[in-house]
Protein backbone atom coordinates (compact mmCIF):
# COMPACT_ATOMS: atom_id res chain seq x y z
CA UNK A 1 0.00 0.00 0.00
CA UNK A 2 1.25 3.47 -0.86
CA UNK A 3 0.09 6.86 0.41
CA UNK A 4 2.01 9.53 -1.52
CA UNK A 5 0.35 12.97 -1.78
CA UNK A 6 -2.50 11.80 0.43
CA UNK A 7 -3.65 9.20 -2.12
CA UNK A 8 -3.78 5.57 -0.99
CA UNK A 9 -2.97 3.07 -3.72
CA UNK A 10 -3.70 -0.60 -3.08
CA UNK A 11 -3.19 -3.53 -5.39
CA UNK A 12 -0.59 -4.48 -8.00
CA UNK A 13 0.52 -0.88 -8.65
CA UNK A 14 1.03 0.10 -5.00
CA UNK A 15 4.78 -0.58 -5.01
CA UNK A 16 5.27 1.70 -8.03
CA UNK A 17 3.17 4.65 -6.87
CA UNK A 18 5.90 6.47 -4.92
CA UNK A 19 8.43 6.16 -7.73
CA UNK A 20 5.85 7.35 -10.24
CA UNK A 21 5.07 10.39 -8.08
CA UNK A 22 8.79 11.24 -7.87
CA UNK A 23 9.05 10.97 -11.65
CA UNK A 24 6.15 13.37 -12.13
CA UNK A 25 7.64 15.89 -9.72
CA UNK A 26 11.02 15.68 -11.46
CA UNK A 27 9.50 16.69 -14.82
CA UNK A 28 7.59 19.62 -13.38
CA UNK A 29 4.11 18.37 -12.46
CA UNK A 30 2.37 20.53 -9.86
CA UNK A 31 1.26 18.83 -6.61
CA UNK A 32 -2.40 18.88 -7.63
CA UNK A 33 -1.56 17.26 -10.96
CA UNK A 34 0.52 14.58 -9.23
CA UNK A 35 -2.40 13.90 -6.90
CA UNK A 36 -4.79 13.56 -9.84
CA UNK A 37 -2.43 11.14 -11.58
CA UNK A 38 -2.11 9.04 -8.42
CA UNK A 39 -5.89 8.83 -8.09
CA UNK A 40 -5.95 7.43 -11.62
CA UNK A 41 -3.26 4.93 -10.59
CA UNK A 42 -5.36 3.95 -7.58
CA UNK A 43 -8.40 3.32 -9.74
CA UNK A 44 -6.40 1.26 -12.23
CA UNK A 45 -4.65 -0.73 -9.50
CA UNK A 46 -7.92 -1.55 -7.76
CA UNK A 47 -9.48 -2.62 -11.06
CA UNK A 48 -6.50 -4.89 -11.85
CA UNK A 49 -6.83 -6.43 -8.39
CA UNK A 50 -10.54 -7.15 -8.81
CA UNK A 51 -9.93 -8.66 -12.25
CA UNK A 52 -7.09 -10.83 -10.98
CA UNK A 53 -4.57 -9.15 -13.27
CA UNK A 54 -0.95 -8.20 -12.63
CA UNK A 55 1.22 -5.28 -13.73
CA UNK A 56 2.63 -7.41 -16.53
CA UNK A 57 -0.86 -7.72 -18.02
CA UNK A 58 -1.06 -3.99 -18.84
CA UNK A 59 -0.99 -4.45 -22.58
CA UNK A 60 -3.13 -2.79 -25.20
CA UNK A 61 -6.23 -4.93 -24.72
CA UNK A 62 -6.18 -4.54 -20.92
CA UNK A 63 -5.73 -0.78 -21.22
CA UNK A 64 -8.70 -0.59 -23.59
CA UNK A 65 -10.86 -2.55 -21.16
CA UNK A 66 -9.96 -0.24 -18.28
CA UNK A 67 -10.60 2.88 -20.38
CA UNK A 68 -14.08 1.56 -21.19
CA UNK A 69 -14.75 1.20 -17.46
CA UNK A 70 -13.28 4.62 -16.74
CA UNK A 71 -15.59 6.28 -19.26
CA UNK A 72 -18.60 4.94 -17.40
CA UNK A 73 -17.45 5.64 -13.85
CA UNK A 74 -15.44 8.89 -14.12
CA UNK A 75 -15.66 12.33 -15.68
CA UNK A 76 -11.94 12.87 -16.34
CA UNK A 77 -8.89 10.91 -17.53
CA UNK A 78 -11.11 8.84 -19.80
CA UNK A 79 -8.81 8.07 -22.74
CA UNK A 80 -5.74 5.87 -23.35
CA UNK A 81 -3.70 9.08 -23.58
CA UNK A 82 -4.41 9.75 -19.90
CA UNK A 83 -2.46 6.60 -19.00
CA UNK A 84 0.57 7.54 -21.10
CA UNK A 85 2.65 8.97 -18.21
CA UNK A 86 2.08 5.89 -16.03
CA UNK A 87 2.60 3.38 -18.82
CA UNK A 88 5.76 5.19 -19.93
CA UNK A 89 7.12 4.97 -16.40
CA UNK A 90 6.24 1.29 -15.99
CA UNK A 91 7.72 0.45 -19.40
CA UNK A 92 10.95 2.24 -18.44
CA UNK A 93 11.14 -0.17 -15.49
CA UNK A 94 10.48 -3.15 -17.75
CA UNK A 95 7.48 -4.37 -15.75
CA UNK A 96 4.83 -3.89 -18.44
CA UNK A 97 4.84 -4.91 -22.10
CA UNK A 98 6.47 -2.50 -24.54
CA UNK A 99 4.21 -0.50 -26.81
CA UNK A 100 3.04 -2.69 -29.65
CA UNK A 101 4.47 -2.00 -33.08
CA UNK A 102 1.83 -2.00 -35.75
CA UNK A 103 2.35 -4.54 -38.46
CA UNK A 104 3.10 -3.38 -41.94
CA UNK A 105 -0.04 -2.06 -43.54
CA UNK A 106 -1.48 -2.62 -46.98
CA UNK A 107 0.50 -2.08 -50.15
CA UNK A 108 -1.22 1.29 -50.52
CA UNK A 109 -0.12 2.43 -47.07
CA UNK A 110 3.42 1.24 -47.72
CA UNK A 111 3.46 3.26 -50.94
CA UNK A 112 2.20 6.36 -49.12
CA UNK A 113 4.80 5.87 -46.38
CA UNK A 114 7.58 5.71 -48.99
CA UNK A 115 6.18 8.84 -50.64
CA UNK A 116 6.22 10.61 -47.28
CA UNK A 117 9.87 9.64 -46.73
CA UNK A 118 10.72 11.04 -50.16
CA UNK A 119 8.98 14.35 -49.41
CA UNK A 120 10.67 14.64 -46.05
CA UNK A 121 14.20 13.48 -46.83
CA UNK A 122 14.70 14.39 -50.49
CA UNK A 123 12.36 17.34 -50.95
CA UNK A 124 13.01 18.67 -47.45
CA UNK A 125 9.36 19.49 -46.80
CA UNK A 126 8.12 20.27 -43.31
CA UNK A 127 6.30 17.57 -41.37
CA UNK A 128 2.93 19.36 -41.67
CA UNK A 129 3.35 19.69 -45.44
CA UNK A 130 4.27 16.02 -45.75
CA UNK A 131 1.16 15.01 -43.83
CA UNK A 132 -0.97 17.29 -46.01
CA UNK A 133 0.44 15.92 -49.29
CA UNK A 134 0.05 12.30 -48.19
CA UNK A 135 -3.53 12.98 -47.10
CA UNK A 136 -4.37 14.69 -50.40
CA UNK A 137 -3.17 11.79 -52.57
CA UNK A 138 -4.57 8.98 -50.42
CA UNK A 139 -7.94 8.91 -52.31
CA UNK A 140 -6.09 8.67 -55.64
CA UNK A 141 -3.94 5.79 -54.41
CA UNK A 142 -6.98 4.00 -52.99
CA UNK A 143 -8.89 4.44 -56.25
CA UNK A 144 -6.20 3.04 -58.56
CA UNK A 145 -3.90 0.79 -56.53
CA UNK A 146 -5.96 -2.35 -56.99
CA UNK A 147 -6.65 -2.06 -60.71
CA UNK A 148 -5.73 -4.85 -63.07
CA UNK A 149 -2.25 -4.45 -64.46
CA UNK A 150 -1.00 -2.50 -61.46
CA UNK A 151 0.41 1.00 -61.57
CA UNK A 152 2.08 0.33 -64.93
CA UNK A 153 -1.39 0.33 -66.51
CA UNK A 154 -2.26 3.83 -65.23
CA UNK A 155 -3.20 6.22 -68.04
CA UNK A 156 -3.18 9.98 -68.39
CA UNK A 157 -6.93 9.86 -69.02
CA UNK A 158 -7.47 8.28 -65.59
CA UNK A 159 -5.36 10.97 -63.94
CA UNK A 160 -7.26 13.72 -65.74
CA UNK A 161 -10.62 12.20 -64.82
CA UNK A 162 -9.63 12.07 -61.16
CA UNK A 163 -8.59 15.74 -61.19
CA UNK A 164 -11.79 16.84 -62.97
CA UNK A 165 -13.93 14.92 -60.48
CA UNK A 166 -12.20 16.71 -57.59
CA UNK A 167 -12.45 20.07 -59.37
CA UNK A 168 -16.23 19.78 -59.46
CA UNK A 169 -16.51 20.33 -55.69
CA UNK A 170 -13.21 21.96 -54.68
CA UNK A 171 -12.37 25.62 -54.31
CA UNK A 172 -9.54 26.80 -56.58
CA UNK A 173 -6.94 27.12 -53.81
CA UNK A 174 -7.86 23.75 -52.33
CA UNK A 175 -7.68 22.19 -55.78
CA UNK A 176 -4.25 23.72 -56.29
CA UNK A 177 -2.98 21.94 -53.18
CA UNK A 178 -4.47 18.62 -54.30
CA UNK A 179 -3.02 18.99 -57.79
CA UNK A 180 0.43 19.89 -56.47
CA UNK A 181 0.39 16.86 -54.19
CA UNK A 182 -0.76 14.54 -56.98
CA UNK A 183 1.88 15.88 -59.35
CA UNK A 184 4.57 15.31 -56.71
CA UNK A 185 3.33 11.74 -56.19
CA UNK A 186 3.36 10.90 -59.90
CA UNK A 187 6.76 12.51 -60.39
CA UNK A 188 8.15 10.36 -57.56
CA UNK A 189 6.44 7.25 -58.93
CA UNK A 190 7.97 8.01 -62.32
CA UNK A 191 11.43 8.19 -60.76
CA UNK A 192 10.70 4.85 -59.08
CA UNK A 193 9.61 3.44 -62.47
CA UNK A 194 6.18 2.57 -61.12
CA UNK A 195 4.45 4.70 -63.77
CA UNK A 196 5.49 6.42 -66.96
CA UNK A 197 7.98 9.23 -66.36
CA UNK A 198 5.65 11.60 -68.24
CA UNK A 199 2.59 10.76 -66.14
CA UNK A 200 3.03 13.84 -63.91
CA UNK A 201 2.38 16.03 -66.97
CA UNK A 202 -1.14 14.61 -67.20
CA UNK A 203 -2.14 16.42 -64.01
CA UNK A 204 -2.35 19.81 -65.71
CA UNK A 205 -2.47 23.21 -64.09
CA UNK A 206 -5.10 25.05 -62.08
CA UNK A 207 -5.93 28.63 -62.97
CA UNK A 208 -4.82 30.78 -60.06
CA UNK A 209 -7.64 32.73 -58.41
CA UNK A 210 -7.39 36.46 -57.98
CA UNK A 211 -4.83 37.22 -55.28
CA UNK A 212 -6.26 39.18 -52.38
CA UNK A 213 -4.40 42.04 -50.78
CA UNK A 214 -2.60 40.54 -47.74
CA UNK A 215 -4.25 41.64 -44.51
CA UNK A 216 -1.90 43.24 -41.98
CA UNK A 217 -2.52 44.53 -38.48
CA UNK A 218 -2.54 48.21 -37.61
CA UNK A 219 -0.51 49.55 -34.69
CA UNK A 220 -3.66 49.73 -32.56
CA UNK A 221 -4.55 46.13 -33.42
CA UNK A 222 -1.05 44.96 -32.48
CA UNK A 223 -1.38 46.76 -29.15
CA UNK A 224 -4.79 45.17 -28.59
CA UNK A 225 -3.41 41.74 -29.43
CA UNK A 226 -0.60 42.09 -26.89
CA UNK A 227 -3.00 43.45 -24.28
CA UNK A 228 -5.21 40.37 -24.67
CA UNK A 229 -2.50 37.93 -23.56
CA UNK A 230 -2.75 35.86 -20.40
CA UNK A 231 -2.21 37.56 -17.05
CA UNK A 232 -0.11 34.59 -15.94
CA UNK A 233 3.48 35.89 -15.92
CA UNK A 234 5.17 32.83 -17.45
CA UNK A 235 2.52 32.33 -20.12
CA UNK A 236 2.48 36.00 -21.06
CA UNK A 237 6.29 36.23 -21.30
CA UNK A 238 6.39 33.24 -23.65
CA UNK A 239 3.42 34.20 -25.81
CA UNK A 240 4.46 37.83 -26.20
CA UNK A 241 7.92 37.03 -27.52
CA UNK A 242 6.47 34.39 -29.88
CA UNK A 243 4.12 37.03 -31.29
CA UNK A 244 6.97 39.53 -31.64
CA UNK A 245 9.01 37.07 -33.65
CA UNK A 246 6.08 36.79 -36.03
CA UNK A 247 4.92 40.38 -36.48
CA UNK A 248 8.39 41.95 -36.25
CA UNK A 249 10.51 39.37 -38.11
CA UNK A 250 7.97 37.50 -40.19
CA UNK A 251 8.50 34.11 -38.56
CA UNK A 252 6.09 31.36 -39.53
CA UNK A 253 4.39 29.45 -36.72
CA UNK A 254 6.51 26.39 -37.46
CA UNK A 255 9.70 28.46 -37.39
CA UNK A 256 8.79 29.82 -33.97
CA UNK A 257 8.15 26.31 -32.67
CA UNK A 258 11.42 25.06 -34.16
CA UNK A 259 13.63 27.83 -32.75
CA UNK A 260 16.42 26.37 -30.59
CA UNK A 261 18.60 27.93 -27.94
CA UNK A 262 21.68 27.62 -30.14
CA UNK A 263 19.95 29.56 -32.93
CA UNK A 264 20.26 32.83 -30.99
CA UNK A 265 23.65 34.49 -31.43
CA UNK A 266 23.61 37.15 -28.73
CA UNK A 267 27.10 38.47 -29.54
CA UNK A 268 26.36 39.01 -33.24
CA UNK A 269 22.74 40.04 -32.65
CA UNK A 270 21.24 37.58 -35.15
CA UNK A 271 18.81 34.65 -35.09
CA UNK A 272 19.13 31.58 -37.28
CA UNK A 273 15.80 30.65 -38.87
CA UNK A 274 15.18 27.12 -40.09
CA UNK A 275 12.48 27.45 -42.69
CA UNK A 276 10.83 25.49 -45.43
CA UNK A 277 12.67 22.75 -47.33
CA UNK A 278 15.63 22.85 -45.00
CA UNK A 279 16.43 26.48 -45.78
CA UNK A 280 18.56 28.20 -43.15
CA UNK A 281 18.76 32.01 -42.90
CA UNK A 282 19.93 34.59 -40.41
CA UNK A 283 17.91 37.67 -39.50
CA UNK A 284 18.85 40.61 -37.26
CA UNK A 285 17.70 40.49 -33.64
CA UNK A 286 15.87 43.75 -32.82
CA UNK A 287 16.21 45.17 -29.32
CA UNK A 288 12.57 44.65 -28.34
CA UNK A 289 12.58 41.02 -29.50
CA UNK A 290 15.89 40.40 -27.73
CA UNK A 291 14.56 41.90 -24.49
CA UNK A 292 11.48 39.70 -24.73
CA UNK A 293 13.62 36.61 -25.23
CA UNK A 294 15.78 37.50 -22.23
CA UNK A 295 12.71 38.04 -20.05
CA UNK A 296 11.31 34.67 -21.05
CA UNK A 297 14.53 32.67 -20.86
CA UNK A 298 15.72 34.25 -17.63
CA UNK A 299 12.57 34.07 -15.55
CA UNK A 300 9.70 32.29 -17.26
CA UNK A 301 10.99 29.30 -19.23
CA UNK A 302 10.56 26.04 -17.24
CA UNK A 303 13.82 25.01 -15.60
CA UNK A 304 15.32 21.56 -15.27
CA UNK A 305 14.51 20.30 -18.78
CA UNK A 306 16.91 18.93 -21.38
CA UNK A 307 14.96 20.36 -24.30
CA UNK A 308 16.92 22.70 -26.58
CA UNK A 309 13.83 24.26 -28.14
CA UNK A 310 13.31 27.81 -26.92
CA UNK A 311 9.57 27.63 -26.33
CA UNK A 312 8.18 25.02 -23.97
CA UNK A 313 4.72 24.19 -22.67
CA UNK A 314 3.83 26.01 -19.46
CA UNK A 315 2.22 22.88 -17.98
CA UNK A 316 4.18 19.75 -17.11
CA UNK A 317 5.89 17.84 -18.56
CA UNK A 318 7.10 21.05 -20.29
CA UNK A 319 7.70 19.62 -23.74
CA UNK A 320 8.42 21.80 -26.79
CA UNK A 321 5.40 23.60 -28.24
CA UNK A 322 4.36 22.61 -31.74
CA UNK A 323 3.31 24.61 -34.75
CA UNK A 324 -0.36 24.12 -33.89
CA UNK A 325 0.15 25.44 -30.37
CA UNK A 326 1.83 28.59 -31.70
CA UNK A 327 -1.01 29.14 -34.17
CA UNK A 328 -3.53 28.68 -31.36
CA UNK A 329 -1.80 31.36 -29.28
CA UNK A 330 -2.09 33.79 -32.19
CA UNK A 331 -5.70 32.94 -32.99
CA UNK A 332 -6.75 33.29 -29.38
CA UNK A 333 -4.98 36.64 -28.94
CA UNK A 334 -6.56 38.06 -32.09
CA UNK A 335 -10.00 36.76 -31.15
CA UNK A 336 -9.84 38.27 -27.67
CA UNK A 337 -8.69 41.55 -29.20
CA UNK A 338 -11.78 41.58 -31.41
CA UNK A 339 -9.83 41.20 -34.64
CA UNK A 340 -11.76 39.20 -37.27
CA UNK A 341 -10.14 36.65 -39.58
CA UNK A 342 -7.40 36.04 -37.05
CA UNK A 343 -4.64 33.69 -38.23
CA UNK A 344 -0.92 33.37 -37.65
CA UNK A 345 -0.08 34.45 -41.20
CA UNK A 346 -1.59 37.89 -40.58
CA UNK A 347 1.39 38.61 -38.34
CA UNK A 348 3.76 37.65 -41.15
CA UNK A 349 1.88 40.00 -43.47
CA UNK A 350 2.24 42.71 -40.83
CA UNK A 351 6.02 42.29 -40.89
CA UNK A 352 6.02 42.62 -44.67
CA UNK A 353 3.83 45.72 -44.65
CA UNK A 354 6.08 47.36 -42.05
CA UNK A 355 9.04 47.03 -44.44
CA UNK A 356 7.08 48.68 -47.24
CA UNK A 357 5.71 51.38 -44.95
CA UNK A 358 9.21 52.34 -43.86
CA UNK A 359 10.38 52.84 -47.43
CA UNK A 360 11.69 49.37 -48.23
CA UNK A 361 10.96 47.64 -51.50
CA UNK A 362 9.92 44.17 -52.54
CA UNK A 363 13.51 42.94 -52.48
CA UNK A 364 13.89 43.89 -48.82
CA UNK A 365 10.48 42.40 -48.04
CA UNK A 366 11.42 39.12 -49.67
CA UNK A 367 14.70 39.04 -47.73
CA UNK A 368 12.92 39.49 -44.40
CA UNK A 369 10.29 36.85 -45.22
CA UNK A 370 12.96 34.55 -46.68
CA UNK A 371 11.04 33.89 -49.86
CA UNK A 372 12.61 31.51 -52.34
CA UNK A 373 11.29 33.42 -55.37
CA UNK A 374 10.64 37.06 -56.24
CA UNK A 375 7.28 36.01 -57.68
CA UNK A 376 6.13 35.00 -54.19
CA UNK A 377 6.96 38.44 -52.79
CA UNK A 378 5.22 40.16 -55.71
CA UNK A 379 1.86 39.72 -53.99
CA UNK A 380 2.84 42.58 -51.67
CA UNK A 381 2.93 44.94 -54.63
CA UNK A 382 -0.85 45.13 -54.21
CA UNK A 383 -0.42 46.61 -50.73
CA UNK A 384 0.56 50.05 -52.04
CA UNK A 385 -2.34 50.89 -54.32
CA UNK A 386 -1.51 54.63 -54.65
CA UNK A 387 1.96 53.74 -55.91
CA UNK A 388 0.46 51.31 -58.40
CA UNK A 389 -1.98 53.93 -59.65
CA UNK A 390 0.76 55.78 -61.52
CA UNK A 391 1.38 52.65 -63.57
CA UNK A 392 -2.22 52.42 -64.79
CA UNK A 393 -2.80 53.79 -68.27
CA UNK A 394 -5.81 56.08 -68.76
CA UNK A 395 -8.93 54.48 -70.11
CA UNK A 396 -9.33 55.44 -73.77
CA UNK A 397 -12.24 57.75 -74.54
CA UNK A 398 -15.05 56.29 -76.57
CA UNK A 399 -14.64 56.85 -80.28
CA UNK A 400 -17.47 57.84 -82.49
Amino acid sequence: MSGSFGVVVRGPLAEYADGFAERLVSVGYAPRSVEAQLRLVGHLSGWLDVCGLAVGDLGGETVDQFVAVRRVTSSNFRSPKALAPLLGYLRSLGVTPAATVEAAGSAEEVLLERFGVYLREERGLAADTVRSYVSQVRPFVAAHAGEEGGWAALTGAQVGAFVRERAAWSRPRSLQVRVNALRALLRWMGDEQLVSAAMADAVGRVAAPMIAVPKALSADEVAGMLASLSVDRATRARDEVMLRLMWRLGFRAGEVAGLRLGDIDWAAGVITVRGKRGRVDQVPLPVDVGEGLVAYLDGARPAGTTHREVFLAVDAPHGPVGRGAVSSVVSRALRLAGIPDGAAHRLRHTAARSVLASGGGLVETGQLLRHGSVSVTAVYATCDLPALAVLARPWPEATR
